[in-house]
């Protein structure tokens, strides 16, 4: 890239820490390193009072701090990174007309990260008054709007990177816009721009962000991943060791699916049927000699094999160490209790999903504890 060229105003959607210490402290680096990328402006997406303060404090030129502290290949990490990629913090509720001018006409590249329930939609957003709301009530709501300003300012082309635990997020959300501009009776000039010229694509986020610094800032483990789906005319927000663009997501979520949610479901199924304490978390039931020698045993004998037999092996070896790293991060308190709540629903998501994808490779896996697992918990029905 020519050092001449402008840098790429990012817009984010969403305050939340996760990102503060995911996605714009790689931007912070690449920008570090010299990448013409950022710099980041923050939306707050809510109108929460309780937030004010953050969205304040993101356009404090000292930038924040992110602290990450853990267990990385092994040996404890510890350090400290001042975050400086975002130069503005605004709300949707009292700042709509500046979010506007931002995302008409600097945008290149646009993040969101909503929360569990940033893609539900609200009924004043559905209909023609979508156009003209100040500003819309949801998520989606606000980005139909958004999108179709600045198609009307000509329409330069846009890559949109959702962040939510959505599985498929981009093809959902695109889906929402969609299906709210042709409720709002938008032209079809409009919904053909939004297929051809917005890049919406599907992501996986991973990393463990355990605390806030306040007003802004956070505390996060050493792993991280942004998992991109490859799309014809996606432009990234920077190159960083951390963001892998994939030609399909299926491999990365399948291993953070079956080894370390399938991991954290067997410990809470230890944890329910041997009576261990309420307030247990992971690192703790893992200081247990015997049941450490369980999980290890569990991951060795059947989770790598049943990998292996879709050709991932390497890849799930790899990925188990990493993992046993975060199980045992002294400054994360996962509470078992937490993880064990919809058990049911995750047995069946975690391991009768592991044991029906490895047999569809026609391979018949003996993994008599999986299997014991699995049958202690009929399916449910439930999704």
């Amino acid at each position: 890239m020519s050092a001449a060229r402008t840098n790429r105003r990012v817009v984010q959607f969403g305050t939340s820490r996760f990102l503060q210490a995911h996605a714009d402290l790689f931007i912070h680096e690449a920008r570090e390193a010299g990448q013409a990328v950022g710099p980041v402006a923050v939306v707050q997406t809510s109108g929460s009072a309780a937030r004010a303060g953050r969205v304040a404090a993101f356009g404090a030129a000292s930038g924040y701090p992110v602290v990450i502290r853990g267990i990385a290949d092994g040996a404890p990490v510890e350090r400290q990174v001042t975050v400086t990629s975002i130069d503005r913090g605004l709300s949707a509720t009292t700042d709509w007309d500046a979010v506007t001018a931002l995302f008409v006409e600097e945008a290149e590249i646009v993040l969101s990260n909503t929360g569990d329930t940033g893609y539900a939609i609200d009924p004043a957003d559905r209909g023609p008054g979508l156009v003209a709301a100040h500003p819309p009530v949801s998520f989606p709501g606000k980005l139909t709007q958004l999108l179709y300003r600045r198609w009307q300012a000509g329409g330069r082309p846009l890559t949109l990177l959702p962040c939510e635990l959505v599985n498929r997020n981009g093809r959902v959300l695109q889906g929402l816009v969609l299906d709210l501009a042709a409720e709002a009776g938008l032209p079809e000039a409009f919904s053909a721009w939004l297929r051809e010229s917005v890049i919406v694509t599907d992501t996986l986020v991973d990393r463990i962000v355990s605390e806030p610094i306040e007003p802004v800032g956070a505390v996060a483990e050493p792993y991280a991943l942004w998992a991109i789906e490859r799309r014809p005319g996606l432009v990234l927000p920077c190159e960083h060791p951390c963001i892998v663009l994939a030609d399909d997501l299926e491999p990365y979520e399948r291993l953070k699916l079956h080894i370390l949610n399938l991991g954290h479901t067997f410990l809470a199924e230890i944890w329910q049927r041997e009576g261990r304490p309420e307030a247990e978390t992971v690192r703790e039931i893992l200081a247990d000699p015997a049941i450490r020698a369980r999980l290890d045993a569990l991951y060795r004998d059947e989770v790598v094999p049943g990998f292996a037999a879709r050709g991932m092996e390497a890849e799930a070896t790899a990925y188990v160490a990493a993992t046993l790293d975060r199980f045992l991060n002294p400054y994360l308190n996962h509470r078992i209790a937490d993880i064990a709540q919809n058990h049911v629903q995750k047995v069946e998501r975690r391991v009768d999903a592991f044991l029906a994808w490895v047999e569809e490779a026609g391979v018949s896996l003996p993994a008599p504890v999986l299997r014991a697992l699995a049958a202690a918990h009929p399916k449910s029905g439930a999704a």
